[in-house]
């Protein structure tokens, strides 16, 4: 925790400033990037750091792109003819009637657009147009948005599901400039200005995650101007639950958690109040001092973290996995703290691959560090949530991750590269692409990534352009990385290149320029004191799993023993294309990681493979880095009497004398886990039931 306590303090009075630690000609090592410029929050909104480019700018590539085409031909891609949700026939988000749709169709239509966007696939492009269309010419003479639905009684307002499609909205009007979408939220914010406070953001889901409604505001006044609608986000912000208490959370459910703990941050973008910057903080860090002492980025809240149930066997839900990463995005553009990046790389790479099928034709509800069990049996109260079907692979695991999942990857590749106040461009999350965008002065410049990462540690950039011009490139290195190098045209650059800061080059770019950053990746453990001291192998930002040998047992995925009663499909659908799996493991896994005094694995070789002929590295078949340790089996460690992976056993339980190899994999590629292990001791001779 070190790391994130540092990170905590010196948050505490932040100033949206840029620090310069060396600077050297043109060359400036900063904790921020600029706040100097115009391209910032307009007045009077407090200035963001870093602003996210149109979509279609960032273009990605390499396994990134590989990933999106995947998600086109699987579930997200396809859900539109597989879903009754989305079913167009007396749909309520197509007409100003209808019986079905509520959250689904926004949940689903703001990953399928941004899907469609970025492939720039003309038959989805199409389908998404039809759902804008419809919205848009629905719009109500009062002004409301979508479906005239009440929470519960005819004076509260069902606001929730619009937030989810004012996002989409969002991206439709980046793509497509049609004005309808500023003229349609304008008026939909000055309907939600005459709500009565009693009545406003009253129920389940809207009072807990008014911050997505905040974001749709700062996002239109930046575009507009409109004076008018600012003062929503006050009423936003006061209506909703208290996302600022101390050392405590106002709701404990996992999604509510991802997506509502950065609303103070939202806010402090209007008010300037330092102390709603930190309050996110603060949420962050304290859901993860209490249920996130596990490795993966995540937290153990199953449906709803509970007291008592910490252990790395809990999950997150998958809804939860894409909204945390949407939150560290934001959080990225209004802080500028590369903190964000880092985590929001950490949940990407370790945490979403495994909570999907590789052909993303299914998926999990909930996905834990350590989970050796896939199934659809009811696990309760081993989880918290007694439904069948929480853990196998269906297509229906559940409503709403069905829906939600497909924005995960599509708005992490939107935040590759960045722009900064200062004219400059910031590579922000790390994979392959080709940005192609305005810097200073408007001249347009491209930016082509080719790297491997996170398998490798080398990221090389070309810049193109017609005519020399100059702006600032910021390069984010990453808080895990030592002894990391800057080159630029092969010379390397002035100045200590720092772990966790900026480096920022200004100067005047030719066409072909080349910068090349090398973050080496180191074996790391860390040691998770307040779960019985279990301890997870990192090399870079990727955290190894024990690899288990993965049985997938095809399911009928309408069949009642593994599906949840909320997922219906609609009548057309061939159920054959659309199987469900259970996974079951065909190899040991109950071991204790053998460490020195030192915490760190004994032996630990690392093997680098091939890079797979499909660009897909998240499979136990294909991932290109496998590693070797050593550990002792724990006999008595096995399954609960619910049938699922029981918890870490007590640093007494009986290990093996016998020390054995076993393989570790990036845990982004196993769908069956054990990241966190109890400990084995080092040396032969050593009492294998002591731990240190």
């Amino acid at each position: 925790m070190t790391s994130f306590i540092r990170k905590l303090f010196f948050c505490l009075f932040f100033v949206l400033s840029a620090t310069a630690v060396v600077a050297q000609d043109n060359v400036t090592i900063l904790d921020r990037p600029s706040l100097d410029g115009a391209d910032g929050f307009r007045a009077p909104l407090h200035g963001g750091l870093l602003k996210k480019l149109p979509i279609g700018e960032v273009q990605p590539k390499g396994w990134l792109r590989e990933v999106l085409v995947r998600q086109g031909n699987g579930l997200c891609g396809q859900l539109g003819s597989v879903s009754a949700w989305l079913d167009k026939n007396n749909n309520q988000w197509l007409s100003d009637k209808g019986d079905h749709g509520w959250e689904e169709v926004p949940y689903w239509l703001r990953g399928y657009s941004a899907l469609a966007y970025l492939l720039d696939e003309p038959a989805m492009k199409q389908e998404a147009q039809v759902w804008f269309d419809a919205v848009l010419k629905n719009v109500k003479p009062n002004g409301i948005l979508g479906p005239d639905a009440m929470d519960g009684n005819t004076q509260n307002p069902e606001l929730w599901a619009k937030m989810p499609m004012l996002w989409a909205l969002q991206t439709y009007y980046e793509h497509s400039g049609d004005e309808r979408v500023l003229t349609a939220m304008t008026n939909y914010f000055k309907w939600e200005l005459s709500i009565p406070d009693e009545h406003f953001l009253k129920g389940l889901w809207q009072e807990k995650r008014g911050g997505d409604n905040e974001w749709s505001v700062v996002w239109l006044y930046n575009l507009t101007g409109d004076k008018s609608i600012l003062p929503l986000i006050d009423k936003l912000h006061r209506c909703g639950v208290d996302w600022t208490m101390s050392d405590d959370l106002p709701n404990w459910h996992g999604v509510n958690v991802a997506q509502g703990f950065r609303e103070p941050a939202t806010y402090y973008v209007y008010d300037g109040d330092g102390r709603m910057l930190q309050a996110a903080y603060d949420n962050h860090f304290t859901m993860r001092r209490r249920y996130g002492q596990v490795p993966g980025g995540m937290y153990g809240a199953d449906e709803n973290a509970r007291p008592g149930y910490t252990d790395p066997r809990q999950g997150a839900e998958t809804c939860a996995v894409v909204e945390q990463m949407a939150s560290d995005e934001i959080m990225m553009c209004i802080t500028g703290d590369p903190f964000w990046a880092d985590h929001c790389e950490m949940v990407a790479f370790n945490t979403l691959p495994a909570a999907l099928t590789p052909d993303m034709r299914a998926l999990r509800y909930i996905t834990s560090p350590n989970m050796v069990v896939s199934d659809g049996k009811n696990h309760a109260p081993s989880i918290d949530n007694s439904l069948k079907g929480m853990l196998s692979m269906s297509p229906f695991s559940s409503r709403c991750c069905q829906h939600n999942h497909g924005m995960g990857w599509p708005y992490f590749a939107q935040h590759l590269v960045m722009a900064t106040n200062d004219g400059g461009l910031c590579t922000m999350l790390y994979a392959a692409n080709e940005t192609t965008t305005q810097v200073s002065g408007g001249q347009t410049v491209s930016l082509a990534m080719e790297t491997l990462y996170p398998f490798e540690d080398r990221v090389g950039i070309s810049i193109k352009t017609d005519k020399p011009v100059n702006f600032p490139l910021y390069l984010r290195i990453p808080d895990w990385t030592e002894n990391a190098s800057v080159t630029v045209n092969g010379q390397p650059i002035q100045g200590q290149v720092m772990a966790g800061k900026y480096v920022r080059i200004e100067r005047t770019w030719h066409d072909n320029d080349q910068v090349t950053i090398q973050m080496p990746m180191h074996i790391k453990t860390h040691v998770w004191q307040q779960n019985k001291s279990s301890i997870s192998v990192d090399y870079g930002p990727l955290t190894l799993s024990l690899c288990i040998d993965e049985d997938y047992h095809k399911r009928d995925s309408s069949d009642p023993e593994i599906v949840q009663d909320d997922s219906h499909w609609q009548e057309s659908v061939d159920k054959n294309l659309w199987p469900a799996y259970e996974i079951s493991a065909q190899s040991p896994w109950n071991y204790a990681l053998s460490v020195d005094d030192d915490n760190m694995p004994v032996d630990i070789k690392i093997e680098h493979r091939p890079w797979p002929s499909d660009n897909y590295p998240f499979t136990l078949e294909s991932v290109p880095l496998l590693f070797t340790a050593k550990g002792h089996k724990i006999p008595s460690w096995g399954f609960d009497q619910t049938g699922m992976t029981d918890v870490l056993p007590t640093r007494f339980a009986q290990r093996s004398e016998e020390m054995e190899n076993i393989q570790l994999v990036p845990m982004g590629a196993a769908r069956l886990r054990l990241s966190a292990f109890p400990k084995a001791p080092a040396t032969e001779d050593s009492d294998p039931n002591c731990d240190e």
